[in-house]
């Protein structure tokens, strides 16, 4: 009997469902896309209903597309946005306020306010992160503290706490499980990643101790089971981690040194650093890579917070094109695209400025600047970010001569071998780029037995197509200090 793996990727701009045999094949896959919601300058949010309902929809019409009945899926995985912060009424299930996106920057004031009283280097030792916005445990007292009736709710506790996976399961399984995973908890700045326990001592600095915190369990686990309601018969979910490190899974980086990059709507670098977790010095967070058997494996990351949405933008906002696949062409037609620098500071800078309050701007134009020229700058745009990640690792004593990339814009040969370029590494890009939902479902899979180990799944991992250095190093390295000089046009922080 073929065994099944269902995976939900819910991720920032849509909810998608993939199914996968035991030998990694996509079967099937349905994807929907949901409204962004931006109430102010720097404020991102969800609709959790939408986030649900979407979910729930491409789950139901994967299995109906395929013909593949709820019976004879073995386990599901989830893998979703992380530091997304949703908080409900674990009464009625619903929410008490939007979902408030990990672009959001709303908490700026705070969290520089935090760092002002002398907590960073405390937060950083204890979860790996930066005070940031970004992470959960700002964005959940600003609920707290700006929701009508939500403090009361918590102190009469009755509110939940999840990032966007507890926040299905809990849907999923009818209320049955509140838990989450090792990663997506690394990832809320209220989790202490040494002890692998939520951290009071951070917790009541926040105000946030009212509220209910999911269980934290191991990437591959026993998490609930779905009610047989939503898809026909109950399904045990087994897998569970934050899409960047899924990608990781997926990647097959299982060896300390092996690192993958992932373009999403945001980009996110991570290096596998084994049992070690290795404090930055060059502003970059430790983390969780994954947690197995109750063993932590450690990672170093660099977050972008606009890569494929810089492409969305130029599409949606500057109307240049009505297709992602239509920027391949346009970029190779680009005749000027050397001196023109998109810089896609819309929600802020990430990694390795952590610069909330930067604008996004175009430089560099001329009267014969050209579409193809913008396109192509959008497309350089995460390259050049790609390459201040890799730059911060080196500093960090990280080097690398071979890059795994995955997400939805490396199906774009010109960025991709650009990227190789300006990075003067090996690229390698898999056949499957969804390794977000693929690494989920290792992880289900491993739960119940599809796969006996780490080793079996890197088997069958492989390479769609190997890009390979060709522009000379000391032009590669021209065009990058036309980018940072952008980048300083732009930076309120130094």
């Amino acid at each position: 009997m073929t065994h099944y793996i269902l995976a939900i990727d819910q991720g920032t701009t849509s909810s998608r469902a993939i199914v996968f045999d035991e030998k990694a094949n996509r079967i099937g896959q349905s994807q929907q896309e949901f409204p962004q919601i931006f109430p102010n300058d720097g404020w991102v949010e969800h609709d959790p209903e939408a986030i649900w309902s979407s979910t729930l929809a491409v789950c139901q019409s994967v299995l109906k597309d395929t013909g593949i009945a709820a019976q004879e899926i073995a386990s599901v995985g989830i893998t979703n946005q992380r530091e997304t912060t949703i908080l409900w009424d674990i009464t009625t299930g619903k929410p008490v306020y939007n979902a408030i996106v990990w672009q959001d920057r709303r908490t700026s004031v705070y969290c520089q306010s935090l760092v002002d009283q002398g907590w960073a280097n405390k937060v950083q030792e204890k979860t790996g992160l930066l005070i940031d916005p970004y992470f959960s445990a700002t964005k959940i007292r600003w609920v707290l503290e700006n929701v009508e009736g939500a403090k009361q709710k918590a102190q009469a506790g009755q509110l939940a706490f999840g990032t966007v996976d507890s926040y299905l399961l809990w849907h999923l399984t009818k209320g049955q499980s509140h838990k989450t995973d090792a990663t997506n908890a690394a990832r809320t700045m209220a989790f202490n990643i040494h002890q692998q326990e939520w951290d009071q001592e951070l917790i009541a600095l926040f105000g946030i101790e009212d509220v209910i915190f999911p269980e934290v369990m191991d990437c591959s686990a026993d998490f609930g089971d779905i009610d047989a309601q939503w898809l026909g018969a109950s399904i045990p979910v087994n897998g569970v981690a934050g899409d960047q490190q899924a990608a990781l899974v997926g990647q097959a980086c299982f060896t300390p040194g092996m690192v993958k990059s992932t373009y999403g709507t945001g980009c996110f670098m991570i290096l596998n650093t084994g049992e070690q977790a290795l404090k930055s010095e060059h502003k970059l967070l430790t983390t969780v890579g994954y947690r197995l058997n109750g063993k932590v494996t450690y990672a170093l990351e660099g977050s972008i917070f606009v890569a494929g949405a810089a492409i969305q933008w130029l599409r949606d906002g500057l109307k240049l094109f009505s297709d992602a696949k239509e920027t391949q062409n346009l970029a190779q037609k680009a005749l000027n695209d050397d001196s023109v620098y998109l810089v896609p500071a819309f929600t802020g800078l990430g990694a390795p400025y952590w610069d909330p309050d930067a604008r996004g701007a175009m430089i560099g134009l001329t009267r014969d600047t050209s579409v193809e020229d913008i396109v192509s700058a959008g497309l350089r745009s995460v390259c050049y970010q790609t390459r201040d990640l890799v730059d911060a690792m080196a500093q960090d004593g990280a080097n690398f001569r071979f890059l795994r990339v995955d997400g939805g814009m490396v199906v774009n040969d010109i960025m991709v071998q650009f990227l190789s370029d300006l990075l003067d590494v090996t690229v390698e890009r898999p056949c499957v780029t969804e390794t977000t939902a693929l690494g989920v479902a290792f992880l289900a899979g491993m739960k119940v037995g599809i796969y006996q180990s780490l080793e079996e799944i890197s088997h069958l991992w492989e390479a769609d197509k190997t890009f390979q250095p060709e522009m000379d190093k000391a032009a590669g390295d021209t065009l990058y200090k036309g980018w940072q000089k952008a980048v300083n046009r732009v930076r309120t922080k130094t």
